[in-house]
């Protein structure tokens, strides 16, 4: 399966289900300071906000709580945000009947079950707007279907994963949230920096968050323990992975140390833009995309060939296990349960960790209890927190009418409210977009009575102040992910990094000028 698992957890819930093994007129022109999203430069910068800690909350030792770093203002081009669709929310006050809109998503099983329960909420909450969702089949089916409309078939909102944040902006066909948050005067300050950031370039900010999550890692604990390793202390570093690898093996605690895959939604993508971020490294140029069209990819370089070579080291001298490109989209987990050759680790989307304890809990694995699941950051160059963004955002759709982006807009809102994020995170697993709503049960409860759930989050609030902390916005970034991960794939098999990055690059490169030359 080849599509993007409706924010990587997909198929983990289809087999859980199933029962099967694992389951703008009215713009003030004044700046958008709580934003983030400056109309003017200013010369200021955020000042560091500690994270909040919850009452009763443990950490796992050698682990520590982040802060949100500065905020540096970002490239503004005041001009471009007037020259898009505008947004009016007072639009929404004069309409005479419930404004009907369409929503696509690409959210399957209990995701969309989720939704529909938030959406029955806001649509009974008020008799202004009435949303009929209209799940695609997933994101590639969104995507496709999308792109091959026009603005008489296209939806009032939708949503898309975030490796479209370029190709959305350049079909031209939708109203920037910034233009609807200038004109509602809607407070984003509670937002998280990084969130609003993933989905922001040129100084717009062209949607909003709403399904958010990152790589972590997943590590059995009595494996652990049965190699003389401490079982609350997982690897941060990339040389601690090897490290403890090396002794799970050699222990005999484990036939394999960690699993890994080459899947572009994972290890041979996702995570290459992970790894380079924790290092501080761009993976394109022109910073990633953000302050200019990128025009070629960045990996081929001296970190990029780095991180493959350890990656490689992992398989020969660490006691890893490749198991391809993840098909099912569970590959690398299952490693874990297997009964004659299993790995101790894996990294896997932090929404995974519902499911996985699901699967635990129901005696899979012989020996292993819901609480030896440990997770921890993801390993990654030079240790300690950070990530990108991963998941989708929502889209409000342009040549609808002011009456269908104002009630767009007020859906919206509803979903991105503080509440509505802790009942949303609390049911998938996904991390809070907004930190208020970890104030508010059922998240806050959670966070303190299971505090795994909370790693995802404060490895996101840990990331490193800086464009490379934002992920690459180019155009085909989909195809490039997949390009890439063909070349990881070839160095885990035995392959030259240097060798099989170059011709990625040649390839990605290419990608990029053809889609530039579509799209001037």
């Amino acid at each position: 399966m080849r599509t993007h698992r409706c924010g990587r957890r997909r198929v983990v819930l289809a087999m859980l289900v199933t029962g099967g093994m694992l389951a703008a007129s009215c713009r003030s022109g004044k700046s958008l300071t709580n934003a983030g999203i400056e109309r003017k430069p200013a010369p200021t910068t955020a000042a560091t906000v500690p994270v909040s800690t919850l009452p009763g909350e443990t950490l796992p030792p050698g682990q520590t709580v982040p802060t949100i770093p500065p905020t540096a203002p970002p490239t503004t081009l005041p001009a471009l945000l007037d020259t898009l669709p505008r947004c009016n929310t007072a639009a929404l006050n004069s309409a005479s009947a419930p404004v009907q809109i369409t929503f696509w998503h690409g959210l399957a099983n209990e995701l969309g079950v989720e939704l529909q329960t938030l959406t029955g909420q806001y649509n009974s909450s008020q008799t202004k707007v009435h949303v009929n969702l209209e799940f695609q089949g997933g994101y590639d089916q969104t995507i496709d279907k999308y792109l091959q409309s026009n603005s008489a078939t296209r939806p009032d909102m939708v949503q898309m994963p975030e490796y479209m944040v370029q190709q959305m902006i350049d079909t031209k066909s939708i109203v920037p949230a910034q233009a609807c948050a200038e004109s509602s005067k809607y407070d984003l300050s509670p937002f998280l920096p990084q969130a609003l950031g993933a989905y922001a370039t040129q100084g717009v900010q062209w949607s909003m968050p709403f399904n958010m999550s990152v790589p972590v890692l997943f590590f059995l604990k009595a494996r652990f323990a049965a190699a003389g390793l401490d079982p609350n202390s997982p690897p941060g570093t990339l040389e601690q992975l090897l490290a403890v690898g090396k002794q799970i093996v050699s222990s005999g605690a484990s036939k394999y140390s960690i699993s890994l895959d080459s899947d572009f939604d994972g290890g041979g993508g996702w995570y290459v833009e992970q790894w380079l971020a924790k290092g501080g490294e761009f993976y394109a140029d022109n910073q990633n995309g953000r302050a200019a069209p990128a025009t070629r990819v960045l990996y081929d370089g001296p970190a990029g060939v780095q991180l493959l070579t350890f990656l490689k080291s992992l398989v020969t001298d660490g006691g890893a296990v490749y198991v391809g490109d993840n098909a099912s989209g569970t590959d690398t987990l299952l490693k874990l349960a297997d009964a004659t050759e299993p790995a101790a680790m894996t990294i896997a989307t932090s929404a995974s960790l519902g499911p996985i304890l699901a699967f635990v809990r129901g005696g899979i694995i012989p020996g292993i209890t819901e609480d030896q699941v440990g997770v921890g950051f993801m390993p990654g160059p030079g240790g300690g927190p950070g990530a990108l963004v991963g998941g989708a955002s929502l889209y409000v759709v342009a040549g609808k009418g002011d009456a269908k982006a104002a009630a767009a807009w007020d859906y919206i809102k509803f979903l991105e409210s503080a509440q509505a994020q802790s009942d949303w995170a609390a049911a998938t697993g996904y991390i809070p977009v907004r930190q208020d709503a970890l104030s508010l049960d059922p998240i806050k409860s959670l966070y303190v009575s299971d505090p795994r759930f909370k790693v995802a989050y404060d490895q996101l609030l840990g990331s490193k102040d800086g464009p490379t902390s934002k992920g690459p916005v180019i155009g085909p970034l989909l195809q490039v992910r997949k390009v890439t991960a063909a070349a990881v794939a070839t160095v885990l098999t035995g392959g030259d990094p240097q060798t099989a990055l170059s011709a990625a690059a040649r390839q990605a490169d290419d990608l990029i000028s053809n889609y530039l030359l579509q799209n001037p």
